[in-house]
């Protein structure tokens, strides 16, 4: 039984060329044109290499985008689910109404939503401000954040449920990231109203 030339430890399966003795599969592919010059007539070497390049390439590449869709724990339950949907419900509507609303429309409004329930209902208005929102679509999202409720299953009926403050910002922080993530190559675009426009058609019955 022969032993590997380098480790001498573990049985040499593979005949180097190279060196002129065996060696194990794992010092193989250790040394394999890093420490030995491999002949290109070399078995293991033609078997190997295309699956050494893929790697180096793989690792040379950009890493994608977190896709905020893989694993959503938030659309798994359908309570919080049905949040989401009320506060995405606005864009639609001024969606509609105003053609050059952009995702970058959407994100401010998003965060101006945030900011608002992370401050709570004590958010002071100073002298000068008035009383007109300072983003009239992040108002409706906020106004959505606080009117909407869930109704518990009638086995498990309790009346309607109001939603928590982390709750909302669970939602909300939800929602940024999925415009982020369609608006990605083009905030100035459509890419996400369009795609919640194909969301909503395809909705029947929200209820």
């Amino acid at each position: 039984m022969t032993v590997c030339v380098k480790c001498k430890i573990r049985i040499a399966k593979r005949p180097c060329p190279a060196l002129g003795s065996s060696l194990c599969n794992l010092c193989c592919g250790l040394l394999r044109e890093k420490e030995v010059h491999c002949p290109a007539a070399c078995p293991f070497l033609g078997r190997h290499k295309p699956y050494q390049e893929k790697k180096v390439l793989e690792k040379k590449s950009p890493a994608p985008s977190r896709n905020p869709f893989a694993e959503d724990e938030i659309l798994k339950d359908e309570r919080l689910a049905w949040l989401v949907f009320q506060l995405e419900a606005p864009f639609r509507v001024f969606a509609e109404r105003s053609p050059s609303l952009t995702d970058k429309d959407v994100i401010l409004a998003l965060e101006y939503a945030q900011d608002k329930v992370e401050k709570g209902k004590s958010l002071i208005i100073l002298p000068g401000e008035g009383l007109k929102p300072k983003n009239a679509l992040g108002e409706a999202v906020y106004q959505a954040s606080e009117n909407t409720r869930w109704e518990a299953p009638i086995i498990l009926a309790s009346g309607l449920e109001a939603y928590k403050k982390d709750e909302k910002l669970r939602c909300l922080d939800r929602v940024i990231r999925t415009v982020k993530y369609l608006a990605r190559d083009n905030p100035g675009g459509r890419a996400y109203l369009t795609n919640l426009a194909e969301r909503f058609a395809r909705i029947k019955s929200p209820s």
